[in-house]
């Protein structure tokens, strides 16, 4: 249960889990970076860079599920509210050192709160398609190191890790 003074928003007086009203805070423009990487066998990152993995163009689809998974963040993660988003892109790295992919999610809107949750969800959705993708070649991958880069806009202005 929390108090009413605690930085945690999701609790009613109560200590009831309730949506946060963000009716009366004014629309600005926020954006969210998050990132996150999948290990994997060397020969598994060699199937993806050449483009030969058996189901595909393993980057480009995981590409568009991370997109629909930004704006279907709100469907996923209970109490978050559905934003129009304005942009979401996603990079991928190809880490060869380190037999990994890196995934970097930028999200934007002009809203009444910010788009943490949807960049996160977009790297953890296009992570979890890259391991979906290759799993019959290696069922061995590991996703780690999801996090939010940076923020910025709304009332807490901007952080940046």
């Amino acid at each position: 249960m929390t108090t009413p003074s605690s930085p945690l928003t999701h609790f009613d007086a109560q200590g009831q889990a309730h949506m946060v009203d963000v009716g009366a805070k004014p629309a600005t423009r926020r954006t969210a970076v998050a990132t996150g990487r999948i290990s994997m066998q060397a020969a598994t990152l060699a199937l993806i860079a050449s483009g030969t993995a058996k189901k595909g163009d393993v980057l480009g689809v995981a590409r568009i599920a991370a997109i629909m998974a930004a704006k279907k963040t709100s469907d996923l993660i209970p109490l978050c509210h559905p934003l129009a988003l304005t942009r979401v892109a996603v990079e991928f790295g190809l880490l060869t050192a380190d037999n990994a992919v890196q995934c970097t999610a930028t999200v934007e809107t002009v809203g009444p709160t910010g788009v943490e949750m949807e960049a996160l969800t977009a790297v953890q959705v296009a992570l979890l398609t890259i391991y979906d993708m290759c799993k019959a070649a290696d069922k061995r991958m590991c996703m780690t190191d999801m996090r939010v880069l940076e923020k910025h806009g709304g009332k807490s202005g901007s952080f940046v890790a």
